[in-house]
């Protein structure tokens, strides 16, 4: 359902910062794949999620969409088919809107919309039964700013929105790394359950190895902008943290020093 092919992309060309960050990068998502991303810092992986949700425009190369080319389709117009979640709870919500009005945006994302605000009860009572699912205390408080939710709910809540209308594709960058331990778990198992009962395909840019080898059919990691795994299926259950590492070194011809995926 989404291919990228042989594409690049360079920030600061022709200068003493030139970086080539993604090279002759391709890969093939099918139809219900959920696959954890991981990699060192710099390695791409948040701006392959960048180049597919259209916040970037490939220097060269094709992505192409359930068949269609949309390389260069502009952001908002992708956002009708994508959903996002990004490290930063802060990020993918309004703050000073109370929840209500926060999935309500979320709601008639990509659907035509007039001028007249209103929400319906029937409307407002489905927002309660999803927030109910999160069993976050959160149905009871459709009147209060999302801004003062923990980190934890607001994330919650950004991923109700960001799968509220079954996207084609979902895109969680790094959407735990900012939590603490517990809660971090508790919305990984969150996601994982929305993730499993929409069959959303998913792409879940990761620094914790042992989420990259417990969630999902197929795991990718990158280096310098390439591809140096991609496993899936019964070799991917069967991954421990340490073979996964002495892959890695094998794959790319080096060692694996980033902290942040060592210490997970």
């Amino acid at each position: 359902m989404l291919q990228l092919i042989d594409v690049n992309k360079t920030f600061n060309p022709g200068t003493v910062n030139e970086n080539h960050a993604i090279k002759d990068f391709s890969v093939t998502i099918n139809d219900n794949d959920y696959i954890s991303v991981i990699g060192g810092n710099g390695a791409g992986k948040s701006t392959i999620l960048n180049l597919i949700s259209g916040g970037l425009i490939p220097d060269s190369g094709k992505i192409l969409f359930d068949g269609s080319d949309v390389t260069h389709m502009p952001e908002h117009t992708r956002a009708k088919y994508i959903g996002r979640v990004f490290q930063d709870p802060m990020m993918g919500t309004a703050a000073d809107m109370i929840i209500e009005e926060n999935l309500a945006l979320a709601f008639r994302r990509g659907k035509r919309r007039g001028l007249r605000w209103y929400i319906t009860e029937k409307e407002r009572q489905s927002y309660r039964d999803m927030l109910a699912e999160l069993d976050l205390g959160l149905e009871d408080r459709l009147d209060s700013k999302i801004g003062l939710l923990s980190g934890g709910q607001r994330q919650a809540v950004t991923l109700l929105m960001a799968t509220i209308n079954d996207p084609a594709l979902l895109l969680l960058d790094e959407h735990t790394a900012a939590l603490d331990p517990k809660t971090a778990i508790k919305v990984m198992e969150l996601s994982h359950k929305i993730i499993q009962e929409k069959h959303l395909t998913t792409l879940m840019v990761t620094h914790n190895m042992k989420d990259a080898i417990t969630y999902g059919n197929r795991l990718i990691m990158l280096d310098k902008g390439r591809i140096v795994l991609d496993i899936s299926g019964d070799e991917k259950s069967r991954l421990t943290v340490n073979e996964l590492i002495e892959r890695f070194s094998a794959s790319s011809g080096g060692e694996l020093s980033d902290d942040a995926l060592l210490l997970s």
